[in-house]
């Protein structure tokens, strides 16, 4: 599948059916978050692959309840380091890097043919804990990875010109 289809089919998958990942597909969706741009190529993340059915109940509980994560063959989490991410600006970009490197994990999992759905929505101190992160790093999205046991319709976008404009803010692109 090539990325603007893959970019097309992906949806937030909420339910999953046994099935595992192969080694050789969870090595190239993994490699796929590692080679992600971040600012100044600092690189200021760390991934946990949590494939353990009990941690895995209790990092979805976290999630504010969000059981049917632990269905999921993995839950993956994105993890950022403020202090290795601020730029000449200022800016703490791990966040942005982060979210970078996730997306890439997420479009490489839906080519392979997995389901995924971006968590945002998590107990950072729980999480924190459960996944015994450094004090100083901070959790930034979660996503499980499966087999799907769903195929959602597209929801709906906002209309084109409401979402890019030419030149200026506001003026359409007249597409």
């Amino acid at each position: 599948m090539d990325t603007i289809e893959t970019i097309m089919r992906r949806r937030s998958i909420r339910r999953y059916k046994p099935g595992e990942i192969s080694q050789v597909d969870l090595d190239k969706i993994l490699e796929s978050g590692r080679q992600a741009p971040s600012a100044a190529n600092r690189q200021p993340w760390h991934f946990v692959v949590v494939r353990d059915q009990e941690l895995k109940r209790k990092v979805a509980a976290a999630c504010s309840g969000q059981n049917w994560l632990a269905d999921a063959y993995i839950i993956l989490a994105g993890i950022g380091s403020p202090g290795a991410s601020r730029g000449s600006t200022g800016h703490p970009w791990y966040e942005v890097d982060v979210s970078i490197a996730m997306q890439n994990m997420i479009l490489a999992a839906t080519s392979l043919g997995y389901g995924t759905c971006w968590i945002g929505a998590f107990d950072e101190a729980q999480v924190k804990t459960l996944l015994k992160v450094p004090e100083e790093m901070r959790v930034v999205a979660l996503t499980p990875i499966g087999v799907p046991d769903a195929s959602p319709d597209a929801r709906p976008r906002k209309d084109f010109n409401q979402v890019f404009s030419a030149e200026q803010y506001g003026q359409p692109m007249n597409v």
